[in-house]
């Protein structure tokens, strides 16, 4: 049999393995995991029976063999679950699928809501054309915001920089409003100091004519109508969070008789010439050597190539150069929250109904937070009485907030929560738990725009195959760094040498999309970022 070593056992690396194994009974397949949890960023904390999804992750995919995938895995939920139960919330059940209340092998079907809060009111995001946004904007506002827009109509900026393209798309004023602070919070830099590609994949086709059009298509009921992920209203969730769709899939590897290594940092990757001919994983403080005939990595393309031997400069002075921004979240939990449901939505506790908040205030460093009770009933262990919030933030590791400890980083973030109006003091916060993610969002900037030179050297060598968002340095989806794998897998099992497939994956306008909006779905984990 052939070996396949495969970096990573988040969902590129997980889907690599078991695709391998699924498909061939020619290959060994060895997974190499440097933590102690399956599903990278996609991972489900469990502090004290309430859990925490890293990042937040909507499954909502355009992909028929992705969502076919999740079936398998998680399959449909059949019956209500217990916040619709309780509340007796109409939800569209799979036939013959599990119940959520006797079973967890399940993915439920969730209300997509997520807003902006900005002058401490609530916007639709993306924007709406609700009355309630006209009335939040004011006459002066909505002149200035259609004024804004019809002069980015007529006068477009050459779109060689992220600050250009969301003002083609939404008009200087929205920009100011709702982009420009977010995104250089998130990011560390300014727009206009980052490339536009980004920008053109995470909010592909979304401006405000696309926000007319899918409104006018509502409105006048039109058939077979193109959807944007972004204005989805539902999506796929699993019961227990994002990391038990990975929980399940190691568990399946396992069964077809795939081999995982936990707490395996790989440190090398020996080459000989353009040929891999193994990899050294550090564990328990010993490096230990493993041969193989395929390799398949995950790990972010900055270390795989520092972990090379042999590279020539340029190749390695862009990997080494190439920019990541890293996460840190403080789970809190707190007996209600100040924000007032003014939605037709029910919810427990008549809290509002978002899965998440944009946060976007000037006087804090709060990016985002999370609202785990609307996510899923079976994050949070008491679900009548708490609400399991996280409040996310972005940093660059070994920052001053990156060296914070847990007590300084939560009494930071729960001051934000007072400033916001979330809670009325501090006094009020049960319990909290501070997670951090290394590497979370590769960025698109620095050495990034040589990024060209540095795929064209990795596809030189024979036997690797980079996946997933570390693994390309590119800002995929769920959904898109399956599709990574699925790619390889069918080029290994193919003998195909040309990897101009995988590293395709997710740089069209529309990739494997459909026209039919009701199959017209695509993993959303996050939009403004």
């Amino acid at each position: 049999m052939k070996k396949a070593l495969i970096i990573g056992a988040g969902p590129a690396g997980l889907t690599a393995a078991y695709e391998l194994l699924a498909k061939s009974k020619d290959y060994e397949v060895v997974i190499f995991e440097e933590t102690e949890q399956f599903g990278g960023i996609s991972r489900t904390v469990n502090y004290k029976g309430n859990r925490m999804d890293m990042g937040g992750h909507r499954f909502f995919s355009k992909v028929p063999e992705v969502n076919e995938w999740w079936e398998k895995m998680l399959p449909q939920q059949g019956s209500p679950t217990y916040d619709d139960i309780v509340l007796n919330r109409p939800m569209k059940m799979s036939e013959g699928g599990p119940d959520p209340e006797k079973e967890d092998r399940v993915m439920l079907k969730r209300h997509r809501v997520s807003r902006i809060l900005f002058d401490s009111k609530f916007y639709d995001y993306p924007i709406s054309l609700k009355a309630e946004t006209f009335k939040n904007f004011g006459f002066l506002t909505t002149l200035q915001v259609g004024f804004s827009y019809m002069g980015s109509v007529f006068h477009k900026r050459p779109e060689d920089n992220l600050e250009n393209l969301y003002i083609n798309n939404f008009g200087k004023k929205l920009y100011s409003m709702f982009f420009e602070y977010y995104t250089e919070n998130l990011w560390g830099r300014h727009p206009s100091e980052i490339d536009a590609s980004w920008g053109k994949q995470r909010t592909k086709g979304l401006s405000i004519f696309g926000i007319i059009r899918d409104y006018l298509g509502r409105l006048f009921k039109v058939k077979n109508r193109k959807v944007n992920t972004s204005l989805i209203e539902e999506f796929k969730y699993p019961k227990l969070g994002p990391g038990q769709l990975w929980d399940v899939t190691a568990d399946e590897i396992r069964k077809l008789g795939g081999t995982i290594i936990m707490n395996a940092k790989v440190v090398k990757i020996r080459k000989d010439g353009d040929h891999i001919k193994g990899i050294t994983y550090l564990q328990n403080g010993q490096e230990v050597e493993m041969d193989g005939d395929v390799v398949i990595s995950s790990m972010p393309v900055k270390d795989l190539v520092a972990g090379m031997n042999d590279v020539p400069a340029d190749p390695a002075r862009i990997a080494a150069g190439l920019p990541y921004r890293d996460y840190m979240t403080l789970g809190v939990l707190v007996p209600k929250l100040n924000l007032v449901n003014k939605t037709n939505i029910r919810t427990m506790g008549n809290i509002v109904p978002d899965n998440w908040v944009y946060v976007q205030d000037r006087t804090v460093k709060m990016g985002r937070f999370q609202i785990y009770n609307n996510w899923s009933p079976y994050l949070v262990k008491d679900l009548e009485n708490t609400v399991w919030v996280g409040l996310e933030y972005f940093c660059f590791e070994g920052d001053s907030m990156w060296n914070m400890t847990e007590d300084e980083f939560a009494k930071m973030a729960i001051d934000e929560m007072v400033k916001l109006g979330l809670i009325d003091s501090a006094s009020e916060v049960m319990d909290y738990h501070m997670e951090k993610v290394k590497k979370a969002y590769p960025a698109y900037f620095d050495t990034y725009d040589e990024m060209d030179k540095l795929v064209a050297y990795l596809n030189t060598i024979d036997n690797l195959y980079c996946v997933g968002r570390n693994g390309q340095h590119r800002y995929n989806n769920i959904d898109h760094s399956m599709c990574t794998s699925f790619e390889v897998v069918k080029n290994i099992l193919g003998g195909v040498t040309d990897r101009s497939n995988i590293w395709n994956v997710n740089t069209e306008e529309e990739y494997h999309e459909t026209t039919d909006s009701t199959d017209a779905e695509s993993a959303d984990e996050v939009e403004l970022d």
